[in-house]
């Protein structure tokens, strides 16, 4: 039975106690040639620290006996490079420290914490070493000098590997408190501690001992900041070679879940479905404009897999806990100017987000200006793994999109906050939109919207509104992944239907309903009405208005063409349930059941 290394991020226990690992050792020879000064940025859980824990092994020339032992096996193992175990290595993971409190306690944190790495290099290495590393408590770069003095009484130069380089500095952006940008300036401006930290770095990597530097963390905010602290790092994060360096192949997964499924006694075609739920709910990364490949999580899938093989079925919590902390971060782009507006674009897809480039550095100033441009905030969302690549769209402009259902869970549930932010609301729908999965009953679902999300909009709004806005109420209304597959724009045949809701494979032993759904909106301006006047109106009265009418009869016809590509499509099981709904203004919903 396989062993499955989640929330493991340390290679020789991963190995040594002969877990799972897909090898991604062969491109230790690409990552020497690429420079001695590199960048490696990847969403969060998404195996960064392993990474660094495998070269960490791979370098570390305390473990030159136990080479054959960690590498034999795997690729690099049948064809190592010359420099393996040549190197001091010193490991420094920033998510270690707290970013907590005022500036001067932050950068004190900083300190103890390098100085016990220090210490800890200092008694890992002390048979390699002739001299004592002296502490400076209130200083650590000193301390760090102090190191590189020891290193270079050796024969041996240093290899300094940072994860998550840029962790605590994002928190103290983002913690929400009144000061936080005062203190990340603080923090990486003029003389601010990591500033004078990568300084450091920066010159002791030019002869005084150490050789080479590899970072990971997130977004490339940080290092713009700190530009003049440490320009001299190379960024590997969008070379197409290195596309999968982090994350699993679907061809990999298929492997594992095959004997995984031999194991639980599974059919060839139960593999395939399988996979298929893992492909929508966890695929669908892709890091370079020069290669098609998408990558999954690593994380999610290591999840999923662990939970089939122990109980030959899939979770029924697909959103592993670990990764819904990223609804912080977009709870953060929700309250810039632009955000809210962006995470409705990005849900329904609709023209989609797109970007000039993606940024390789972009600095605080330029995130908090009160003109912010929003495709800064939508490279953002794609540097924490919320957005990412779909190709080249318009005048070859990037075209980002959400990469999967899990991800796509995230925004509804923060389009959802930003729509009900009274928590008794978001109960009752709850509630109500488990009543229509089961009965079809769209009414009581319409009278919500009308003295609910429609409350958040006034006249003006209705003004520009179209039919988006409200695809994007029923979405965060109705959305359920545990449930349905949920799509905007579907395509059937050569036309695209507004919102399709399609139950889980797994799920149709349950009495739940299939969905399809056509929406218009018409203006207040366009039946010369006022809002209250809209609002005294039956809904047969509203039906009878000409544009009211003219609108509701044209997604009835699409409507009705759609439904034979759907029943084409899925068969006997589906149970479909049809209905075209008119917006009047932000007062009123007509529908009807087609």
């Amino acid at each position: 039975m396989l062993k499955f290394p989640y929330g493991l991020g340390d290679f020789y226990q991963l190995i040594t106690e002969h877990y799972f690992y897909v090898d991604r050792t062969a491109q230790i020879r690409a990552l020497e040639d690429s420079g001695k000064q590199l960048l490696f940025l990847r969403p969060r859980r998404f195996g960064k620290s392993l990474l660094l824990s495998m070269l960490e092994n791979y370098y570390d020339v305390a473990k030159t006996d136990e080479f054959e032992k960690l590498f034999g096996h795997l690729a690099i193992g049948v064809n190592p490079t010359p420099k393996h175990n040549q190197y001091f290595v010193m490991k420094w993971d920033f998510s270690a420290v707290s970013p907590h409190g005022e500036v001067h306690e932050i950068r004190q944190a900083l300190h103890r914490y390098l100085n016990r790495r220090i210490q800890d290099f200092a008694e890992y290495y002390q048979p390699l070493l002739h001299s004592q590393i002296p502490l400076e408590p209130q200083d650590a770069t000193i301390s760090f000098y102090a190191l590189l003095a020891a290193v270079r009484q050796t024969p041996y130069k240093l290899y300094l590997l940072i994860d998550e380089y840029d962790n605590f500095a994002n928190e103290v952006l983002m913690s929400g408190h009144s000061s936080s940008p005062t203190r990340y300036q603080t923090l990486l401006t003029g003389e601010g501690s990591l500033k004078a930290l990568f300084n450091v770095l920066k010159s002791a990597s030019g002869g005084d001992g150490l050789e080479r530097v590899f970072l990971t963390g997130v977004s490339p905010l940080v290092l713009s900041d700190m530009t003049s602290g440490y320009n001299v790092s190379k960024n590997l994060s969008s070379e197409p070679e290195f596309n999968e360096l982090c994350g699993f192949t679907e061809a990999e997964l298929q492997m594992v879940l095959t004997q995984i499924a031999n194991e639980c006694q599974f059919s060839s075609s139960a593999v395939i479905d399988i996979l298929a739920t893992m492909r929508t709910f966890y695929n669908g990364y892709c890091f370079s404009t020069q290669t098609p490949k998408l990558v999954y999580n690593p994380t999610l899938a290591i999840y999923f897999l662990e939970h089939f093989q122990k109980r030959c079925q899939a979770p029924e919590e697909l959103l592993d806990s670990n990764l819904a902390m990223d609804r912080n971060k977009l709870t953060y782009i929700s309250t810039r100017q632009h955000g809210a507006t962006l995470i409705r674009a990005a849900l329904l897809a609709e023209p989609p987000v797109t970007v000039d480039g993606l940024a390789k550095r972009f600095d605080l100033a330029e995130l908090l200006k009160p003109d912010q441009d929003p495709k800064v905030l939508a490279a953002l969302l794609y540097y924490f793994g919320v957005l990412t690549l779909q190709g080249r769209h318009g005048l070859g402009k990037l075209a980002l999109r959400i990469p999967n259902l899990v991800v796509r869970q995230l925004y509804v549930e923060r389009l959802q906050e930003l729509l009900l932010p009274d928590s008794t609301a978001r109960l009752e729908v709850t509630q109500l939109a488990e009543l229509f999965y089961q009965t079809g009953h769209l009414q009581p679902l319409c009278e919500f919207i009308e003295s609910h999300p429609f409350s958040v909009f006034d006249n003006r709004d209705s003004t520009t509104a179209t039919e988006l806005v409200l695809k994007a109420v029923f979405v965060a209304l109705l959305f359920n992944s545990r449930y349905y597959q949920m799509d905007s724009e579907t395509a059937l045949g050569r036309r695209y239907a507004d919102l399709i809701m399609i139950v889980h494979p797994n799920m149709r032993q349950y009495h739940l309903f299939d969905f399809l759904f056509e929406f218009k909106f018409v203006k207040l301006n366009e039946v010369n009405l006022t809002g209250a006047e809209v609002k005294q109106k039956t809904s047969a009265e509203l039906k009878a208005l000409s544009r009211v009418a003219t609108q509701l009869s044209a997604a009835t016809t699409q409507v009705q063409n759609y439904r034979p590509v759907l029943q084409q499509t899925y068969g006997d099981p589906l149970r479909l349930r049809a209905y075209a709904v008119v917006a009047v203004g932000f007062e009123r919903l007509v529908w009807e059941e087609i």
